[in-house]
């Protein structure tokens, strides 16, 4: 989990970059005059002041509005018009949002079901992998499929990092057979449910706000995320949140979208700054992720976490053949091999 994402590559899909809701004839400057300034909501899911998506969102801000000299301006919501993902994708819909990020696991939720190659547990094995294949040809081939199958109304103009998930839960983990029984919550349908049932647990569902209260109060085991997500909500201290087992499952794709179906509205000069922006906020995002991975598991250990590794070995194996069938199942099988093949 120590190693360190290289330099990111810029989609070539940027340079195509829509977004959505405030475009008209007149931002685009249709009279022959200067384009009028337009505003943009920017938005994810999480509360923390300190998480990476804000930092994300914020570089994004400052590029923008310092690249227009204040013609556009970015308004950013941290979990302020919607802490679930279906909202804020509801809102990029309708206009009432034009910068949203979310997980592969909810984009299956539209009918886009080749997403959920990047959610299958240990298809990565290092942050450098994950860079390569989401910034390289197969996140190009994943970004053309989103917006193909959206009508335009998703495009992905970046890929960020939520981390290296671990498992923690009530006790450490020594052995797989551990999980046998064992609540945990995560995902409750798809290859990561089916993943964790293979390894013997009870994929349970709880909202993430209500997850400290349930790990405290007995209601589930066990839980699963990356150092600064559970440790800003208090999971590791807990009493079903003190040990933490460093299984690296999934290395956490998450999807920067934008609408694509008000691209025309926007002015070369408006296109080109919000591409810039969207660069930037790439690198600043994952920056702020590898960072806060080791500050966080430093604060977990101060705070009386007990941290364990594990052979994962055994974990990646059960992990295999719910891969290949997964990508069958859902189309992918061309990209998963070239994953596999980047390794």
């Amino acid at each position: 989990m120590n190693k360190k994402m290289k330099k990111f590559l810029v989609l070539p899909l940027v340079l195509a970059a829509a977004l959505t809701g405030c475009g008209s004839e007149e931002s685009a400057g249709g009279d022959g005059g200067a384009p009028e300034k337009i505003k943009l909501i920017a938005a994810h899911n999480q509360t923390s002041p300190d998480n990476p998506y804000q930092v994300g969102l914020l570089k994004f801000k400052e590029v923008v509005e310092s690249e227009s000299d204040g013609n556009i301006e970015v308004e950013v919501h941290a979990g302020t018009i919607g802490t679930e993902e279906s909202e804020l994708v509801e809102k990029l819909k309708l206009g009432a949002a034009d910068v949203v990020l979310v997980s592969p696991g909810f984009m299956t939720q539209t009918g886009i079901k080749e997403v959920d190659l990047f959610a299958l547990p240990y298809l990565f094995d290092s942050y450098e992998h994950w860079e390569q294949v989401v910034d390289g040809e197969v996140g190009e081939e994943m970004a053309t499929i989103v917006n193909e199958k959206s009508n335009n109304d998703f495009k992905i103009v970046g890929y960020w990092s939520a981390g290296v998930r671990h498992f923690y839960g009530k006790k450490p983990l020594e052995s797989m057979d551990e999980l046998n029984g064992m609540t945990i919550r995560t995902q409750t349908s798809g290859v990561v449910s089916d993943y964790w049932k293979q390894a013997g647990a009870v994929p349970t569902s709880v909202a993430w706000g209500e997850l400290y209260q349930a790990l405290q109060q007995n209601v589930v085991d066990s839980s699963e995320n990356s150092y600064p997500y559970f440790v800003q909500q208090n999971h590791h201290k807990t009493d079903n949140g003190k040990y933490v087992t460093e299984t690296a499952h999934d290395y956490t794709t998450r999807f920067l979208l934008v609408n694509g179906n008000e691209f025309d509205s926007y002015t070369p000069e408006q296109q080109e700054i919000i591409t810039k922006a969207v660069e930037e906020s790439v690198q600043a995002e994952r920056e702020a992720l590898l960072a806060q991975e080791d500050e966080y598991k430093e604060i977990a250990i101060t705070d009386g976490a007990e941290i364990g590794e594990i052979d994962t070995a055994p974990f990646a194996e059960l992990a295999k053949p719910l891969q290949e069938q997964a990508a069958k199942d859902i189309g992918a099988e061309e990209m998963y091999q070239k994953i596999v093949e980047q390794k």
